[in-house]
């Protein structure tokens, strides 16, 4: 992930750890890009309920997704995902948590 990218995701990912709408909004794009099938996909209208920079944020991580020859996921921030994941979606990490 190039430095800018990097520092978008990571100001998503700071913003996503707090509790307001947008927060729920950045959480909900990074976790359907970590696994929308089982954490939700992302409704692009969301874009709509966040400021223009944080909607700029999202469009530079999408943009370098896209550009991606093979799927990439930021696994060295896996446990801060997994935090998000227990804040976000409880159901889920309860299941993660039983099936050990």
């Amino acid at each position: 992930m190039d430095d800018w990218t990097r520092a978008a995701f990571e100001r998503l990912l700071s913003l996503a750890q707090s509790d307001t709408g947008q927060s729920r909004r950045a959480a909900n794009f990074l976790l359907a890009w970590w696994n929308a099938d089982s954490l939700g996909g992302f409704d692009m209208a969301d874009l709509f309920g966040v400021d223009s920079a944080i909607a700029a944020d999202m469009g530079m991580v999408f943009t370098w997704l896209a550009g991606q020859d093979v799927a990439s996921y930021p696994t060295e921030y896996r446990a801060a995902i997994e935090a998000l994941i227990e804040q976000w979606r409880p159901d889920v990490w309860a299941r993660i948590k039983a099936s050990g």
